[in-house]
C-alpha cells in the first residue's frame, strides 16, 4: 500500500470530494495506487488510460491538432487531459500525467524523465507542472505516481 494513496483517499473522504486521473506514460499506475486502498470507490471511480494519441484524442477529448502542435509530451496536453478527466469522470478533481519513460524517445529538448502533470479542478483552475525525473523507466514511473499523489494531497488540502 502506497501512503501517499492512503492520504489521498482519506483527504478526498474528509472533503466530501472525488477524483479522477488520466494516465499516459504511468499507464495505470496512479489508479492501481488509489484502488489499492479499501473504500476508494467512495471517492474514486475514473481512470484513463490513455498511453496512445488517439487514446488522449477518443477517450478524453484532447484536440489532435494540439498533440501534432505540441507534442503528446507538453503542458497544453497534459492541461487537456487533467481536463477532460475531470469533466469525463464528474470529478471535483483529476489529474493527468504524460511523459517520456525511456529508454527510449528522449531529445535534447524533452529527454528521458520528462513528465508533465495537469491538475484539472470543477472551479475551472488547471495547473500543469513540469518535473524531469532521473533513473531509468521503473523509477522514473514511480517517480511520476508519487508525484502525481502528491499534488492531489495538496489540492484537497
Amino acid at each position: 500500500m502506497n501512503p501517499r494513496a492512503a492520504a489521498v483517499i482519506g483527504r478526498a473522504r474528509e472533503a466530501g470530494r472525488t477524483i479522477a486521473t488520466a494516465e499516459s506514460c504511468t499507464g495505470g499506475m496512479i489508479a492501481a495506487a488509489l484502488t489499492d486502498i479499501a473504500g476508494a470507490s467512495a471517492v474514486f471511480g475514473h481512470g484513463f488510460v490513455s498511453y496512445a494519441n488517439d487514446a488522449k484524442v477518443a477517450m478524453l477529448g484532447v484536440e489532435p491538432g494540439l498533440i501534432a502542435r505540441e507534442g503528446a509530451v507538453s503542458e497544453t496536453v497534459a492541461r487537456a487531459m487533467a481536463e477532460g478527466a475531470r469533466a469525463r469522470a464528474g470529478a471535483d478533481l483529476a489529474v493527468a500525467v504524460t511523459g517520456i519513460a525511456g529508454p527510449e524517445g528522449g531529445s535534447a529538448e524533452k529527454p528521458v524523465g520528462t513528465v508533465w502533470f495537469g491538475l484539472a479542478r470543477k472551479d475551472g483552475a488547471t495547473l500543469a507542472e513540469r518535473r524531469v525525473f532521473p533513473g531509468g523507466r521503473d523509477a522514473v514511473r514511480r517517480a511520476t505516481v508519487d508525484h502525481a499523489l502528491d499534488l492531489l494531497a495538496a489540492a484537497l488540502g
